[in-house]
């Protein structure tokens, strides 16, 4: 795949030794960390001018890392919906009772909550715009981190470990679904095309955390065969329960309470709206008309996409403006990036494809509700 690749966050990871854990803390607050990631680390983009005030000076003499601002990744990890692809992703990775359990039953999640919030985020941000070093010391820890983490299925006794590969195909197959998923119905101008390199630059992140490449899916019609073989696999339950009631109601410090109520709330909902049906059933919770799903995304995208990026990138650790001033303000992410990587594809394609490729749905889900490109 030569430098092509994606992030992916671990499963688990154990804290250091922290204080005990505050009152209302939940061994499930770390599941909110896709949020954290990606809104708080990678979703700093935008669309703002040429004029950028970053202070970079347009120049590309630095080590891209894994992937480098030609990369589809490149461009979607800096879009501020994938939040809401990561809550998503949670609540379709719980349906995995296997994956799920591993989750439950690592209590001392209760301790430091937030701060490993940080800490996951600074990884994500690290694998998606560090130099290539840094990411693949941060994939070693990970790596080292999950060899140390067992579970017990309680009704046969069995002890596993979350470094399965069954179990880290399932976290990264539904964190790549997740993330095209909303980002492309929220109105992101993201090709056919691009989706499946987008599909394909992620088995580099599945290396990082211990899978094999050669078994990650690597294209949409790949990523849809693999859900339709797992789903009879998947299940609702007294574990997948609980993260389903997390999301919708994490615990906060008192003064957040009403943004909770107001942002959280509605944050969550959108996140579970946008599952497959077969999601819905499986939790037991019906969600709206799949068409005011979609203007609920698409308005949704357009507010936050109306930030302008210069302002989001200012939000700590910056991991953007580290790429940015390492490569070039020119390598700054967003739609307008995406569009002129389309046209280059287009014509590659032209070249080198023949008629074209195969129009398939989305990760397993028979979605229609988009434009073909």
């Amino acid at each position: 795949m030569g430098e092509r690749g994606q992030q992916h966050a671990p499963i688990l990871q154990r804290p250091a030794p922290t204080r005990p854990a505050g009152p209302g803390e939940h061994p499930l607050t770390w599941a909110v960390r896709p949020a954290a990631e990606v809104g708080a680390t990678v979703g700093h983009a935008g669309t703002d001018s040429a004029g950028s005030t970053d202070g970079t000076d347009g120049k590309r003499d630095g080590d891209p890392g894994l992937f480098g601002p030609d990369s589809v990744t490149w461009q979607l990890h800096g879009d501020p919906m994938m939040w809401i692809a990561g809550i998503r992703a949670l609540y379709l990775q719980a349906l995995h009772p296997r994956a799920v359990r591993g989750v439950i039953q690592n209590s001392d999640f209760r301790q430091d909550a937030w701060g490993r919030l940080r800490r996951t985020a600074n990884f994500v941000g690290t694998i998606s715009y560090g130099t290539t070093e840094a990411a693949e010391k941060a994939g070693a820890r990970v790596r080292r981190v999950h060899t140390h983490i067992k579970v017990t299925d309680p009704a046969t006794g069995e002890r596993y470990g979350v470094d399965e590969p069954d179990l880290l195909l399932w976290v990264h197959c539904a964190e790549v679904d997740s993330y095209l998923h909303v980002l492309r119905r929220s109105g992101l101008p993201l090709t056919d095309a691009q989706a499946d390199r987008y599909i394909d630059e992620h088995r580099e992140g599945a290396r990082l955390v211990g899978l094999d490449p050669a078994r990650v899916p690597a294209d949409r019609a790949e990523l849809a065969a693999y859900f339709d073989r797992v789903r009879p696999e998947l299940a609702g339950g007294p574990e997948s329960q609980e993260v389903d009631d997390f999301l919708r109601d994490p615990p906060v410090h008192p003064l957040l309470v009403p943004a909770r109520a107001v942002l959280w709330r509605r944050v969550s909902a959108l996140a579970y709206d946008s599952l497959p049906e077969y999601a819905h059933e499986l939790y037991g919770r019906a969600a709206p008309a799949p068409q005011r799903v979609t203007r609920r995304l698409v308005v949704t995208g357009r507010l936050l996409r109306a930030v302008p990026g210069r302002l989001r990138r200012r939000i700590p650790p910056g991991h953007i403006r580290g790429a940015m001033a390492r490569l070039g303000r020119d390598t700054r992410p967003g739609p307008r990036q995406l569009r002129r990587q389309a046209a280059k594809l287009r014509e590659q394609a032209a070249i080198l494809d023949g008629p074209g490729r195969a129009q398939t749905g989305d990760g397993g889900d028979g979605g229609r509700w988009r434009k073909r490109v």
